[in-house]
Formats: C-alpha cells, structure tokens, sequence
C-alpha cells in the first residue's frame, strides 16, 4: 500500500487523507496553504479587534426587537434567564470553535475545520451551508437597516418615492436603493483592507455599546419594582401550528412548547438564541490574526461573554420599565422609553440600531467572503477567486462578487421569510464543529493546542444536543428550503468541487490506496 510521508516527519500516514469523499486535509497542509505568496492573507489584527467584530456583528436587531418578544408571548421578566441560557448553549458551541480555531488559524470557519477533521464532501456541504447563511444574513440585516434609516428621514421630513425604498405600504413592488447602496460601500470598504475594515468596525461598535448602555443607565432611573411580578409568570399551553409554519418538533413528537413558566424560559431561549448568532464569525478571520493562538479564543469568548453580560441587562431594565404585558414586538427599548415620557431616547435608540445593523452587514461580508476564499484556495470553487489583492492584500475578486449578488439580493428580493434559514444554518455549523473536536481529539491527539475545550466529550455532545434541539423547533418550511439548497449543493459538488479539489488531485497522485480508508 502506497503511502506518503507525514508532514511530521515520523513517516506514519496518518497526516495522508483517504481518498474519496471523506478524505480529510491534513492540518499542516491547510497551514503551509496561506504562505503561498498569491493566496496568503495579510495578517493584521488583535485579540481587541476579534472582540470588536464579535461584539459588532451580535449586537444587532435582537437587543433591540428579540427582548420584547421573548418577554411579552414566552417568559416574562424572566427573559434575563433565557437570555442567559442562550449564552450558555452558545458558550458550549464556542468552546469548540476557540480550539479548533486555535488548532486550525485558516480562514473558513467551520469549512476549514470540518475538512480536518470529517472530510472533503462534509466539508463542501457545510461551506456550501454557510455561504447561504452569511449572504441571506447580510441581505436580511441591511434590509432593516434600510427600514431604520427611512423611518429617521421620514422624522426628518425626507420621504423615499415606494420605486427605490423598497416598495409601498400597499405591497407595491419597489427596488431597496439604501439597502444595495450600504453593501456595495461595506464591500469597497473590505476590499481596501482588513485594517481598515477593523478601524471602522470599532468606530461603529463604539457608537452602538455607547447606546446600548445609555439605555441601560438611563433606563435603570426609571425602573418600576412592581413591573418584576410575576418574575416567572404561570404557565399557559399554546396550541399546535398547522402547514409549513409546524416546527419539526411537533411534526415528528406532536409536542407543542408552553409559554410562560420555567418551560416558557427554555421557549424564549429558543428565541432569543438567535441574537447571538454571529459570534463564529470571529473564526473566519483566524489567518488575519497577528497571534491566532492566543487571540482566537479570546476574540470569541470574550465577545459572547459581553454581549450575554449586555442582553441580560438590557432585558432587566427595559422589563422594570414597562409591564412585559405591554412591551412592544417592533420596538420595546424605544417605546418602553416613550410609556414613561422619555421620547428623545427613541431617536438615539433608532441611531443606535442604525450603527449596530451597519457592524452586523459588513461583517457577515467579512465572513462569507473567507469562507468562498477558502474554499476557491482549496479548489472546490474556481481557484480565480482566491487571488489577493497585491496592495490591499485582501481576497478582492471573492469580496466584489458576493458583495455585488447580496446588493443585488437586497435591493430586489423581500427576505423575511427566508430569514430562519440563516438560523438553522448556523445551528448546524454548530452541530458539525462540535463532532469535529471530538473526531479531532481521536485522530490527531499530537497537534498542539493552545486551547482545549473542557470536559471532551461531555462539553461537545451538550452542545450538539442543545443545537439539535433548536433546530428540530424550526417550521417544516425551513426544513424544505434548507435541504433544497443541500441538494443544489451536493449537485454543484459533483459536477466540479470533487474534480476539481487539490486533496483530490494530491491523493490521485499518490496511487489508487492511501492512507486511511
């Protein structure tokens, strides 16, 4: 049986992926793969600028919608408690995704560590995965970004015609002009550099947490204790939905979730889960940091851990201020505000959401823009796309392109209802992060690690348990078009990613075996 030599240097082939759809890229190649000259990303950021992107892309529309939501129909003040379960289940994501990321500095996110760990066609389907969750992301966020920007000109006298604002109130179709006009500035801005990128990120972040804790400051004077009670309001059944909008759940178990309660917190949680998402987003920048061993993991967990701290505060106060009977689902932390003769903080509030949509958009640019990088470098898209920038050192074919569809996709195409499907993509990048570790662990027990993820397999399966749950509480019609594009997905694959993937041609060369099958 032919073997190569590991890149160790012991001569074992253990390093020598198998051929075929799970052959795994050994760590060492994916590593010697960003000092190639043309593909090598330009290394340029900090632990404190992860954790600037981290706290940039999760604070967003769900500190300033999600907390009256969650209150009003699932927990109550209570909230604070889902908002901190949340955490929880993310922090178990997170802990995997600091080792693997430490372990593994190359762009692409849970791409780039499910190729080192599963193999090539899990791989695909979760770069595949993640492509459609970042783009649909950033499309859907500057959508709302649009929203608010129009509703503070419309204060300002200045009305958009329905033709360019994105249609009328009447249903009438309209192209969205601010929102296509937002990504294609955020793209130009990531084109000139991750520096830069860096740079304004901070700025707007900056203005966003300076909001977000006025409101927790401001708020606090005017915090009503009798608001607080009930804390945990008694439990109420809700009947089960019918058609697409059944979550799977109920489909397969015919268990339909309470509200209100202790069970109307884990509801809630399931809710309000989906304002963390964002946070694996710091991994796909790994090969642009100056010390990814050592930032990584504090980019990520120090940006979850700030934005928890933040949510549930926010959560306290805005629940003290107004009974969560009346809390608003558009717009609680404004209109809490207003019921208590504050309107002025509704203006700052909306500013507020403006500079925290802007840091959300560019930022799910970012993300998806590494992950078809990394995936062009490894051959399974088209090799042109992983060109670099000779001055700006950034991958600038890969960023205009996918800048210019989500323009486009946002400027033409109401997303609302797609919106879930970034929600249970991430939630199964998750899952295959998290049985990635542990495949990892097993194979690879001799590459260094700058950090562990505790507690292995416990830490893993909690995580991958919790994810299922969430997902398997999605409607049906989520289910459909997320296996839709799946199966587009393994086509594409087929069709190119397989004939064309550097793995691919290296394991060919090296005879019909080799190494694990």
């Amino acid at each position: 049986m032919a073997t190569a030599s590991s890149p160790t240097g012991d001569g074992s082939s253990r390093n020598t992926p198998p051929r075929g759809l799970l052959r795994t890229k050994p760590v060492e190649q994916s590593i010697a793969d960003t000092e190639e000259p043309e593909h090598a990303l330009r290394k340029s950021l900090s632990a404190l600028d992860l954790v600037v992107f981290g706290v940039g892309v999760v604070i967003g529309t769900g500190i300033f919608v999600l907390t009256g939501t969650a209150a009003k129909d699932y927990a109550g003040p209570a909230v604070a408690l889902s908002f901190a379960a949340a955490g929880i289940v993310c922090a178990l994501a997170a802990l995997c995704y600091a080792e693997f990321a430490s372990t593994v500095p190359v762009a692409g996110s849970a791409y780039t560590f499910s190729y080192a760990s599963i193999g090539e066609l899990p791989a695909w389907i979760i770069g595949w995965d993640l492509i459609l969750e970042l783009a649909l992301g950033a499309a859907v966020v500057s959508v709302g970004w649009s929203g608010y920007v129009q509703s503070l000109l419309n204060s300002a006298g200045v009305t958009l015609p329905a033709a360019i604002g994105g249609g009328g109130s009447d249903g009438s179709w309209g192209f969205n002009l601010p929102a296509a006009l937002l990504v294609l500035v955020l793209t130009g801005v990531l084109m000139a550099g991750m520096k830069l990128s860096a740079r304004v990120t901070s700025i707007i972040v900056g203005i966003k947490v300076a909001v977000v804790l006025l409101v927790i400051v401001a708020g606090a004077f005017f915090i009503n204790g009798a608001n607080y009670h009930p804390f945990i309001p008694p439990s109420q059944h809700t009947p089960g939905k019918s058609g697409g909008t059944t979550p799977l759940v109920q489909a397969l178990f015919g268990f339909t979730p309470s509200t209100f309660g202790v069970m109307g917190i884990f509801t809630a949680a399931a809710v309000v889960f989906f304002a963390f998402i964002g946070f694996d987003i710091v991994a796909t920048a790994a090969e642009e940091t100056r010390n990814p061993q050592r930032d990584l993991p504090r980019g990520i967990l120090g940006s979850l851990a700030i934005c928890t701290v933040l949510y549930m505060l926010v959560s306290v106060v805005v629940t003290g201020m107004q009974h969560y009977t009346s809390l608003s689902t558009d717009a609680p932390l404004a209109d809490a505000f207003k019921a208590v003769g504050q309107p002025v903080f509704a203006d700052l509030i909306s500013v507020g959401a403006v500079a925290g949509l802007t840091s959300v958009t560019m930022i799910l640019l970012l993300g998806q823009s590494r992950v078809f990088f990394a995936m062009s470098r490894d051959g399974l898209l088209p090799r042109t796309f992983a060109d670099i920038h000779p001055r700006f050192g950034t991958p600038w074919k890969t960023t205009l392109l996918l800048g210019a569809v989500v323009a486009a996709v946002a400027g033409v195409i109401p997303l609302r209802e797609l919106s879930e499907l970034v929600n249970i993509g991430t939630l199964f990048a998750f899952v295959v992060v998290s049985v990635g570790v542990v495949v990892l662990r097993r194979t690879r027990p001799d590459l260094p690690r700058s950090f562990r993820t505790p507690a292995v397999p416990l830490v893993p399966v909690l995580s991958v348990l919790a994810c299922v749950w969430l997902m398997i509480n999605l409607p049906l019609a989520t289910w459909w078009r997320f296996g839709i594009w799946m199966v587009l997905g393994i086509v594409l694959y087929a069709g190119y990613g397989r004939s064309h993937s550097r793995l691919g041609r290296t394991t060919d060369a090296l005879g019909p075996r080799s190494g694990r099958e």
